[in-house]
């Protein structure tokens, strides 16, 4: 990542910092790692944009590895706490899965995140890729239990449960498509929300309606 920015005044005092450095560390590799990728950000540029020291990244955080799979690991757990809100609503599932699609199609517009992840797979240990997996698993496993109450409540039919939560995921993931003029499939996020969601509800649940 290039950048002409001086160099680090080092760690700030404790009386200044209004969060935690471990935490405030990783809310600036979230902005660079979302911005520029895996590759192009360095332990130094985390640093400068964090305004500490290179040695105090490497205290609370080994290895750039390690900095992003934690990353990873509070993203997704930050989005699985706000989709369990969203689905212990009162809405109809189809405007709960709704609400969530908008979101996340919101939150990742200028992201790549399918090629962001297949970057750093090569450059993350098993175990990293492991715990990585399993943050994503309980995020699958909230969507599960959401579709779990909609099918005892007679909402939705009985449908193989996995198959259903995964079939969302993938569609889900669709909506970040760009084509090579970097244009998205719709011309807003809410247009591309309602058409992910109306083509996984008509295909999955064709008798249920909204």
């Amino acid at each position: 990542m290039e950048n002409g920015h001086k160099k680090s005044p080092g760690r700030p005092k404790a009386s200044e910092q209004k969060q935690p450095t471990s935490e405030a560390i990783l809310q600036s590799a979230q902005t660079l790692f979302m911005e520029y990728g895996y590759q192009r950000v360095s332990i130094d540029d985390v640093a400068r944009h964090c305004g500490v020291t290179k040695a105090t990244v490497y205290y609370y955080y080994e290895t750039k590895a390690e900095l992003f799979t934690k990353m990873m690991e509070d993203m997704m757990e930050t989005i699985r706490a706000q989709m369990e809100k969203v689905l212990r609503a009162d809405d109809s599932l189809y405007d709960k899965l709704l609400r969530i699609t908008n979101a996340h199609l919101k939150a990742t517009f200028h992201i790549d995140m399918e090629g962001f992840l297949r970057e750093t797979k090569a450059s993350l240990s098993e175990e990293q890729q492991k715990a990585m997996q399993e943050a994503e698993d309980t995020m699958n496993t909230t969507l599960e239990e959401a579709f779990t109450r909609a099918m005892d409540q007679g909402e939705i039919p009985s449908v193989p449960l996995k198959f259903a939560v995964q079939t969302y995921v993938t569609l889900l993931r669709l909506g970040n498509y760009r084509d090579q003029d970097h244009r998205p499939l719709f011309p807003s996020t809410e247009e591309s929300a309602e058409a992910i969601v109306d083509f996984y509800w008509n295909g999955m649940f064709p008798q249920s309606k909204e």
